[in-house]
């Protein structure tokens, strides 16, 4: 599954301004995230670049993006980590960020590579930036799931292969929410609904958003 910028977006709360700066590298700074599957346009990315996304947006609340650059520096640089960044998991703690471990974590900027004893942090849950709610990576509505391993991480109708913007386009084009099931028998009114308001969100990162249609049909 190849994920363009603005579901990328969506997903992790990072701006499509925000991603397109984050891909960039400079004299003194490396590039905190480039795509796996392409870094030119068309731009793409895998759902380990999503995670990993997601991780540095969550970081943002506790920390600046000169500290989360420098952490990443620790990283790649000072511990050799080659695996790709969404393996890691990494909490920020007032001043410090961690890589965390089970039972231990390591300090990447205070004191670069000391063990310190901190606890797991689950950085796929819910949280806010700049006014939005970022869904659960894994479970962006409550009928709507992500999973890599069911049509390589396209959303879709939990419990189904279904996925979701093929829900939405429907409600789109006039079909009632209990009508769906008539296309797909799997997917209730409750589910179109969940899938349609998912879309709306991915496409209020779009400039040239449009008014969701769905809501008046039928």
């Amino acid at each position: 599954m190849a994920y363009d910028p603005k579901l990328v977006a969506a997903l992790s709360g990072a701006t499509l301004r925000q991603l397109a700066h984050w891909r960039k590298t400079g004299a003194s700074q490396g590039a905190v995230l480039m795509p796996e599957i392409s870094g030119t346009r068309p731009v793409l990315y895998s759902f380990r670049d999503v995670v990993a996304l997601w991780t540095c947006v969550s970081l943002r609340d506790d920390a600046f993006l000169q500290k989360i650059r420098r952490a990443l520096d620790t990283l790649r640089e000072d511990l050799k980590e080659s695996d790709h960044l969404s393996s890691c998991t990494l909490v920020a703690d007032g001043s410090i960020i961690y890589l965390t471990a089970p039972d231990q974590a390591v300090d990447l900027v205070r004191t670069k590579g000391n063990v310190v004893i901190h606890e797991m942090a689950d950085v796929l849950r819910p949280f806010y930036r700049d006014g939005r709610h970022i869904p659960d990576l894994l479970q962006p509505r409550e009928h709507v799931a992500v999973d890599p391993a069911i049509r390589g991480g396209v959303p879709v109708i939990e419990g189904t292969r279904v996925p979701y913007d093929e829900v939405a386009a429907l409600l789109r084009d006039g079909i009632p929410p209990e009508r769906i099931s008539d296309y797909y028998p799997s997917v209730t009114a409750s589910a179109a609904r969940d899938a349609a308001d998912f879309a709306d969100y991915i496409d209020s990162y779009d400039p040239r958003r449009r008014e969701p249609r769905w809501a008046s049909a039928g």
